[in-house]
């Protein structure tokens, strides 16, 4: 069973570098918490495991689709990751199970420059395509050893822990490959369009 520590320092599955203190490992302007709040755009929805579908979609239109038993058979790893949300609050050392976007994006030709997430329920968001790649992003279907509650996007999340945590879209269910940059639903409404926590990049103009 493979075990991944994302830290502030983390440049890649193979490099990533382990634990430093506490203070080394929460952002400008964030506080330290020990829980894991609840924050969602809109009402929770209620997604069937027996219709759930991933869909990657290239620049092409040419569409790759996983369901949840074909998504459960890939490899998957246990990563342990520092959260940082833009209302400030940081939570160290959060265990999760999932799939790699690298294993997702193996078989997938494209020239893309940004992926563009969607999710049941209508949320949307965007980003680089290269920060969803090398060991940086996850479908996450799993937290502290038990599957994924709903009300923190289960059965399935995209996980992008180097990011604020509005980019690790909840109840994911696709991601489109472009080469245009579009915001998704919180940049449309101010959000900084990258959200690095290290910069504090939360409003546009950070």
């Amino acid at each position: 069973m493979t075990e991944r520590f994302v830290t502030r320092g983390f440049v890649g599955r193979r490099t990533a570098a382990g634990p430093g203190s506490v203070a080394d490992r929460i952002p400008p302007g964030q506080y330290l918490t020990n829980d894991f709040p609840v924050l969602s755009a809109g009402p929770t929805p209620n997604v069937h495991l027996d219709t759930w579908t991933f869909t990657l979609t290239s620049e092409t239109g040419a569409k790759h689709s996983w369901s949840w038993p074909e998504l459960q058979a890939l490899a998957a790893e246990d990563i342990t990751v520092d959260l940082h949300c833009v209302t400030k609050w940081s939570q160290l050392g959060m265990a999760f199970r999932g799939v790699s976007l690298d294993v997702l994006l193996e078989d997938v030709e494209t020239s893309a420059d940004f992926a563009f997430v969607r999710s049941y329920g209508g949320y949307t968001t965007s980003l680089p395509l290269e920060d969803v790649q090398d060991g940086k992003a996850w479908l996450a279907f799993g937290y502290d050893g038990e599957e994924l509650p709903a009300e923190h996007g289960g059965p399935c999340r995209l996980l992008v822990p180097h990011l604020y945590l509005w980019k690790s879209a909840k109840w994911v269910n696709g991601i489109e490959l472009r080469h245009d940059d579009e915001p998704g639903f919180w940049e449309t409404l101010g959000y900084h369009n990258y959200g690095d926590p290290w910069r504090e990049q939360r409003y546009w103009g950070d």
